[in-house]
């Protein structure tokens, strides 16, 4: 089986594998490279997750989840139709999603998953996140932080030790990180942003 790498963002997640030695970003089953953070429970009763969910927010608000990483690692619960959810629920409910389509993609079982969360994630807030993998059916072989992710992406762990800034404005937050890298190791330095500015505000 494949592993995957999973940014479960804020406003959208994305999720990766490697192919021939390079990182493939995979399409979902609507054809895109990234899924909307949003679970809906229609009318019917059928639970809705993405692009479906998002498509009947504006007709079915009271039943519709968005932005549920705001409250990873709390004890907020969200309550449909009499149910109560915790918020690993519902990220459970976008990572199952990630992984069906990973799966329909790859043509095989997906069961291992690092999945990526801000650098000034708590403790309990990267176990929350831990957990909504397990609830997801991935063993979850470890939590990354974004800026590193996105570092390690660049290509930056090639060059010479230093420091690099990281500049993240996602759908729903933004955040600036300042790492260092000394013997193929990087430390975050500090980390900063606005919990409640991202692309959605524009």
């Amino acid at each position: 089986s494949s592993m995957t790498v999973i940014d479960l963002g804020t406003t959208n997640s994305c999720v990766a594998v490697m192919e021939g030695g390079e990182p493939t970003v995979i399409t979902n089953q609507e054809g895109a490279r990234t899924t909307p953070s949003v679970v809906g429970f229609a009318k019917n009763g059928e639970r809705l997750v993405g692009q479906l969910a998002k498509r009947q927010a504006v007709s079915n608000p009271e039943n519709t989840i968005i932005s549920i990483k705001r409250h990873m690692g709390t004890d907020y619960k969200v309550t449909v139709e009499g149910k109560s959810y915790t918020p690993q629920e519902i990220s459970a409910m976008i990572l199952q999603k990630i992984k069906a389509d990973a799966e329909a993609y790859l043509g095989e079982p997906v069961k291992q998953a690092v999945i990526t969360v801000p650098a000034y994630f708590t403790d309990a807030q990267r176990q929350a996140t831990k957990d909504a993998g397990a609830i997801a059916g991935l063993e979850v072989l470890r939590i990354i932080n974004e800026p590193t992710a996105a570092a390690l992406a660049y290509g930056v762990d090639k060059d010479e030790d230093g420091k690099v800034l990281v500049f993240d404005l996602g759908g729903g937050t933004f955040d600036v990180s300042i790492l260092e890298l000394g013997d193929g190791v990087f430390e975050v330095l500090a980390t900063s942003g606005n919990n409640h500015l991202g692309g959605d505000d524009f």
